[in-house]
């Protein structure tokens, strides 16, 4: 009876259908499939908030012990100074060329520090390879480019307006003074200067702007022109009839450039980058920015709200990885522009150049190539022209 029984159900479970091999794969494959759109749903979702609480200090700034001072007396306390490092010498200093006072973007991620030790390899390979040749090159062919190292706040301090990280943007300010203040004594030529600053640079470079040279009426008449590189600047700073307006034309001095770009149909990156904007209050505290941006579009030297074609564009490049001096390929008529609102949109050209490829924190920061470069060339030279020319009159 139970060999019976035990026969019974044997053929009962040998009745069952069996899953043929490409079913299996199929089965797995759809697993997987669902595994991965679960991954990339989390990472949509939550993807910016793990990166950024990977890259919080976690500790009180008040609390936190910074890196070492930089020693602007010295070679060390630069990327590039051509009154220390021995490429030029006062005696053959050129008056036709403009002092450059150049303030880097964000190249420090972050972890367990606020603030960026100038000697960090990463952020240090990051500034010499890419921003350098590509956004402080264009001015290169006009003047001598001074570039400070200075403690720099972290990208996380960039993505959070926390009270800490805007304590730690106030501290790296402290040390563009310095190198400004060094920048002054020991500069090529000591008639015209010129400011730019990039992203966390430019916000930087307003505070000095602000404090250091509309202050002080013998810097005022010498400031050539400030280029406000890829941050968003408060327009009520910059209006007609102020002591530095927004630049209008490209024969204008002692003006403003400034502009954030974003590619055409990336809304969400400006409006991000709208909720995150700060301005410097008339006490130095940082607060939201209240108002709108300035935007002058590059590709004319002035405001406009028009959109400005391609063929207007005289050469974007990309200089990553060029040994300082030497000049990029110039891709002219490729890149549109046009100011909307506080954005400056424009249209990216194709090619591998300027293609980018990097971590999550590479996509926080500036791109790695200049849709701009041969404009903000011959927006420098026409503006320094015009500076030395109203001194002859």
């Amino acid at each position: 009876m139970m060999s019976l029984l035990r026969n019974h159900v044997a053929c009962r479970m040998s009745d069952k259908p069996k899953l043929s091999l490409t079913h299996r794969r199929l089965l797995i494959a759809g697993v997987s499939l669902l595994g991965g759109l679960f991954v990339v749903m989390v990472g949509a979702l939550w993807g910016d908030d793990i990166m950024r609480h990977n890259l919080d200090p976690k500790v009180p700034f008040q609390t936190y012990a910074p890196p070492a001072a930089p020693d602007y007396r010295k070679v060390s306390g630069w990327y590039l100074n051509p009154a220390l490092n021995g490429l030029e010498v006062r005696r053959n200093r050129n008056p036709q060329k403009v002092d450059v006072f150049f303030i880097h973007g964000t190249t420090f991620n972050g972890g367990k520090d606020w603030v960026g030790p100038i000697d960090d390899p990463t952020s240090s390979a990051e500034v010499i390879r890419s921003q350098l040749p590509n956004y402080a090159g264009p001015f290169n062919a006009v003047g001598y480019v001074y570039a400070p190292r200075y403690r720099q706040a972290s990208l996380y301090s960039q993505l959070t307006q926390r009270e800490d990280a805007r304590e730690a943007r106030q501290f790296a300010y402290g040390d563009v003074e310095a190198a400004f203040d060094a920048f002054l004594a020991q500069r090529r030529n000591g008639s015209g200067f010129i400011i730019v600053g990039l992203e966390q640079g430019a916000f930087l470079g307003q505070r000095l702007l602000k404090e250091r040279i509309l202050t002080d009426e013998a810097l005022k008449s010498a400031l050539v022109a400030v280029y406000f590189l890829e941050a968003l600047t408060p327009a009520a700073d910059f209006q007609v009839g102020q002591a530095v307006p927004a630049c209008q034309q490209r024969t204008q001095y002692g003006c403003a450039v400034a502009y954030l770009s974003v590619d055409n149909g990336r809304p969400d990156r400006a409006l991000q980058a709208q909720r995150r904007a700060m301005e410097w209050s008339q006490t130095s505290i940082m607060e939201p920015l209240d108002g709108k941006a300035l935007c002058v579009n590059p590709l004319t030297g002035g405001v406009t709200d028009k959109e400005i074609e391609a063929r207007h564009s005289l050469g974007a490049a990309n200089a990553t990885g060029l040994e300082w001096g030497t000049t990029p390929a110039l891709m002219p008529r490729k890149v549109s522009a046009r100011c909307r609102g506080d954005i400056l949109y424009v249209s990216r050209p194709s090619g591998p150049s300027f293609d980018v490829d990097g971590s999550w924190a590479d996509s926080k920061k500036v791109r790695p190539y200049n849709l701009f470069y041969a404009d903000l060339q011959a927006d420098s030279q026409a503006r320094w022209l015009a500076w030395r020319g109203a001194r002859r009159d």
